[in-house]
């Protein structure tokens, strides 16, 4: 009966197409003028062709009882070895079975721990979100529309450490940081103009057309805008927002463009882009403008920016102080290798850690030193270092000053505030800013001393 089905097909077929050029090599076939085949008609056909007769296994030799095939080739140390080839023993057929139920079990094993783990998660997560979402009702109805009288409460404090709800973290942000310097929006568009003409003039003429007299601030102008344009691509890549052609590309540069001309003293300096780009992200553009010039006004960062190498030395050693009361083992390591704290803090400092932990990490360090001020950057620095102690005891030089400046990424917010909340600042019954104070006061001392006598 095949035979001869398949003799009919054959003399259907027009010669004219089975001869046709590629007919085999592409694989063209006719169309079919049937339903699809049986698979028994398929079987059949196939002993027509090769003459062997298909003879399923003794229901013996078939596998029972198995909940599911697996995909792997690990399932194959079950399966019988061709008949060309030397059976297996019972020994070895024992043995692969029973290394295919480990692996089956530890397979299992694995999926079940993953899924708790999954589990852990989303309730941690849903946790989270609950708890965000009744702070921020306590935000928004009780301590916002009272700023002032409820800022410095116990309360207040304790849930602002928790971390601000991302809905009113900007708001609390520009509250906290304030506006000493009295900008307003409309100050902010005539220092956005400046920047706009300076850009436009830059673009149309050349260093050629400027007298001898302007070149060189004008040179540092251009290096100025240049390095802003390349800090800006280097802003949280991974993010793909403050690039190029990305969303919040323009307002960044418009914010940093409006500052250079606000503050020319200052400039530009590389770490800026990650300030002003977590602000944007929190705040609109003018709002973000006011509170990053306020920011960058501030002793710390403005000793920073400025590069203010007497107030740098003086913020590092009184970082010391506190590194060596609390974590005396690691100090002592660090000063084996000669290991300074500018190797590590300088970035940390320059970028309010934006650049260093994750962002939303980094967030809730903004929400705290918002809070607590300079002295909460450097008591993070702290908690970094002890978090990580254990294994920077191990590690030489070059290996911690790489360790300390890429930090590991699964970094979580729970691990690292229990090490900062560990961290004492109080040295011999002197707070940060004690200490801080009397560095400043022997430096002027020590000037004083060094000074030349008056001549008569």
């Amino acid at each position: 009966l095949s035979r001869n089905f398949f003799t009919k097909k054959t003399k259907e077929l027009k010669p004219a197409v089975q001869s046709a050029p590629g007919w085999k090599l592409f694989g063209k076939v006719p169309p079919r003028e049937n339903l699809p085949k049986d698979s028994r008609i398929i079987q059949q056909e196939y002993e027509a062709r090769t003459g062997r007769m298909y003879k399923p296994p003794p229901p013996s030799a078939r596998r029972k009882n198995i909940e599911f095939e697996p995909l792997s080739t690990t399932a194959l140390i079950l399966e019988d070895r061709p008949a060309n080839l030397p059976a297996k023993s019972v020994e070895e057929a024992l043995r692969h079975r029973q290394e295919y139920d480990e692996m089956v079990a530890e397979a299992k094993k694995r999926e079940i721990k993953e899924a708790h783990k999954r589990k852990k998660i989303m309730r941690e997560r849903f946790k989270q979100e609950e708890n965000i979402a009744s702070a921020m009702v306590i935000w928004v109805n009780e301590i916002l529309p009272n700023w002032e009288g409820m800022r410095a409460t116990r309360r207040v404090r304790e849930l602002w450490w928790q971390g601000l709800p991302p809905s009113v973290r900007g708001k609390v942000w520009s509250l906290a940081v304030g506006n000493e310097l009295n900008i307003t929006p409309e100050l902010y568009e005539i220092f956005l103009s400046r920047a706009k003409e300076r850009w436009k003039s830059f673009s149309e003429t050349s260093s050629e057309n400027d007298t001898e007299d302007a070149g060189a601030s004008v040179a540092d102008r251009e290096a100025s805008l240049e390095l802003i344009k390349l800090d800006i691509s280097r802003t949280f890549p991974s993010l793909y927002i403050f690039q190029k052609g990305g969303p919040y590309h323009d307002l960044l540069h418009s914010v940093l463009g409006a500052y250079t001309c606000y503050r020319p003293d200052v400039g530009y300096v590389q770490g800026m882009s990650f300030i002003a780009a977590v602000l944007i992200l929190n705040l609109e553009e003018a709002d973000a403008f006011i509170a990053f010039a306020n920011l960058l006004n501030k002793p710390c960062q403005l000793a920073f920016f400025r590069v203010d190498h007497s107030m740098m030395l003086k913020y590092f050693a009184a970082f010391e102080v506190f590194f060596e009361e609390n974590l005396p083992k690691l100090f002592l390591h660090f000063k084996s290798y000669s290991l300074t704290p500018d190797i590590y803090l300088i970035d940390w400092i320059f970028t309010l850690y934006s650049k260093s932990l994750p962002l939303d990490l980094a967030c809730r360090v903004w929400d705290v030193f918002c809070r607590d001020g300079e002295e909460f950057l450097f008591r993070t620095g702290l908690g970094i270092l002890r978090l990580y102690e254990d294994i920077l005891l191990q590690m030489d030089f070059i290996h911690i000053a790489q360790f300390l400046t890429k930090l590991p990424e699964d970094i979580t917010s729970e691990k690292l505030f229990s090490c900062i909340a560990a961290i004492q600042m109080q040295n011999s019954n002197k707070k940060w800013a004690q200490v801080f104070a009397s560095l400043m006061k022997d430096n002027k001392e020590g000037d004083k001393n060094h000074s030349p006598a008056p001549k008569n």
